[in-house]
């Protein structure tokens, strides 16, 4: 893929303005022209696609499946029915009220379930979804299953909301809210810090996020999303029981959410609207069709879902964003300055290993390895095949705890941190198999690696207040890019580059975060001759910048060429140390690779 051309950049850019305006403007008219029914209708597709919304952030971008979300949207509702009909509150205070029980149940089966892999996790939000369902219906307080009644209009101004076409607006204002908000929240640090996450808790780790928390955040706001829409409810409703807050209800979210378009917020919208209208028409038809009575409608949404999942697996709006491609983003023309580290003088210490063991069981795939590394060096570190570089470099970075030893950074004992720790004691790494976002482009990639430079948090990225933060990291990624000779295809995607662009782009990333010590996992891997001089000359000049180096490579040429020591590994046990010429005439290492030309260098 290239990089469209400028003119039809301009020309895409006002046509979907012009279209996102047209699409309020008729929205703002539904409600007026539409029959009572369908206003009726229409207020009940605003208020699953909002749920929908939140399913978007916590299933299609985060990856955690849920079947619960309706669950939260009954706790919304019974906690206005209840203080509005019996405690004489105003909605508006009710509203707080629910974000507040909702969170903190979000909260607690969040810290007890979100540590669930696989499958285990569905299960568990299917288990707490149906206790919530039973726990309203079984509550005599709560009504029972008979619900509650006369629950009093939302007023606005003094004038209540009791006529659907009024209420549609409140609707209408609740969704587009929480439509731009995630928005907002994805176009931001922490947004792609959750794309990030859908891979796997190695990379955004690697670069400062706390993957827990911040699936714990994602999953008690896309509750409060649900308990807003369960607020809607009650008062659109003047009535609830719970019937609508069962898993049946809830598996309906989650179809709105996969028909639509799983990562596009817009898509919760059109799924939303398909499964609703879709529903209320089956409802009548096919009773009428197949002479006699049932929910058969749940019959046609399986089938759909299997089409959608089968011919469709990113749902059905990338199939209308696609017609009209998105214009790059244009960099912020003013922009501050990101938090610059402060670089340790040439030659002092900086990352000091001792003893350090790592064992798999009977495994010992590291033992008693002991080096060091001066600050505005670059140290390589070689061995055959199995010799346990790259547990050795996930002991460094903290992916992998050790077993025995000490590892220290610039005096500091990290051996018990986490990698989002030392990540922000600036250490920054590439991967021995790349770890990028394929359907992101490169520019989204690079500025993931400044994570830990910034501090606006969910809240702050929700409200949009991040933006001077990400013009700053949006300038920031741009000149590491143009660092690496990835500048001119800064809005490419980065699934389509070959295998050693990509590598680059890792380096690139890593850059973003300023770090002090870069280590670097066969980053020449894939690269043919001339990007492999163009990578040493990058990497010198890395290391005159004052960034030192930790390199495993396979490319004993370059290795020779570039670094200033070397650390030979075999068989999990330090074999040897010295600059390339001592390791050159090493006769244990020698051996160790069996006749490989270690006499040979680079060009």
């Amino acid at each position: 893929m290239t990089v469209p051309a400028e003119p039809a950049a301009r020309r895409a850019l006002p046509l979907r303005a012009a279209l996102s305006l047209l699409a309020v403007v008729i929205a703002a008219a539904l409600p007026l022209v539409l029959p009572l029914f369908q206003v009726t209708l229409l207020v009940n597709v605003i208020i699953f696609a909002i749920v929908a919304v939140g399913l978007v952030l916590l299933t299609g971008i985060l990856g955690l499946t849920s079947f619960g979300q309706a669950a939260f949207m009954g706790v919304g509702a019974y906690t206005t029915a209840l203080l509005t009909t019996q405690a004489g509150w105003s909605p508006w205070l009710t509203l707080l009220a629910g974000f507040a029980v909702t969170g903190v149940i979000a909260l607690i089966l969040g810290l007890v379930t979100l540590r669930m892999q696989g499958h285990y996790l569905p299960l568990a939000t299917i288990a707490w979804g149906i206790s919530l369902y039973y726990t309203f219906g079984n509550t005599p307080a709560l009504g029972g299953f008979t619900g509650l009644t006369d629950i009093p209009p939302i007023g606005v101004f003094g004038v209540p909301l009791t006529s659907p076409r009024h209420f549609a607006y409140l609707a209408l204002i609740a969704l587009g809210l929480t439509g731009l908000g995630a928005q907002f929240l994805l176009s931001s640090r922490t947004g792609r810090a959750l794309r990030a996450l859908r891979g796997g808790p190695v990379v955004a780790e690697a670069f400062g996020v706390n993957p827990f928390a911040l699936k714990v955040n994602v999953f008690v706001l896309s509750a409060l999303m649900a308990s807003l829409a369960g607020w809607l409810y009650a008062h659109s409703q003047r009535f609830v029981n719970p019937t609508p807050f069962s898993l049946q209800a809830g598996i309906e979210a989650l179809f709105m959410t996969v028909v639509g378009g799983p990562g596009h917020v817009w898509g919760a919208l059109l799924g939303s609207g398909l499964i609703t209208a879709l529903r209320e028409w089956l409802r009548g038809a096919l009773p009428a069709l197949i002479g006699a009575q049932g929910n058969f409608e749940v019959i046609v949404f399986g089938i759909l879902i299997i089409l959608t999942l089968q011919f469709a697996r990113r749902g059905l709006w990338p199939l209308l964003d696609r017609a009209l491609p998105a214009p790059p983003p244009r960099a912020p023309a003013r922009a501050g300055a990101l938090p610059v580290r402060a670089k340790p003088q040439p030659g002092a210490p900086l990352l000091e290993v001792e003893r350090a063991v790592k064992q798999f069981g009977g495994l010992r795939a590291v033992s008693d390895v002991s080096f060091s590394l001066r600050a505005g060096e670059i140290l390589g570190l070689i061995g055959p095949n199995g010799a346990g570089k790259s547990t050795l470099f996930n002991l460094v970075t903290g992916v992998s705890p050790a077993t025995g030893g000490r590892v220290t950074l610039g005096g500091q004992d990290v051996t018990r941190l986490p990698a989002r720790q030392i990540h922000r004691l600036g250490v920054a790494r590439t991967f021995q198999h790349v770890h990028l976002q394929p359907d992101q482009t490169l520019l989204a990639n690079t500025m993931m690696g400044g994570y830990a430079r910034g501090r606006a948090g969910l809240l702050a990225s929700l409200l949009h207040l991040e933006r001077a933060e990400e013009a700053a990291l949006h300038h920031e990624a741009l000149r590491q890019l143009e660092r690496v000779g990835l500048g001119p295809h800064a809005h490419t995607l980065a699934g389509n580059l070959a295998l050693g662009q990509q590598r680059i782009l890792e380096i690139a990333r890593a850059l973003v975060a300023d770090p002090t010590l870069l280590l670097l996992d066969e980053p020449a891997a894939g690269l043919r001759y001339g990007e492999k001089l163009e990578l040493i000359t990058l990497l010198r000049r890395l290391r005159d910048d004052g960034v030192t180096i930790l390199i495993v490579e396979h490319d004993m040429n370059l290795v020779m060429t570039l670094v200033d020591r070397l650390v030979v590994m075999n068989s999990g046990e330090k074999l040897a140390e010295g600059n390339p010429d001592e390791i050159r005439a090493h006769p244990a290492v020698r051996e160790a690779y069996l006749g490989v030309d270690l006499e040979e260098g680079a060009a």
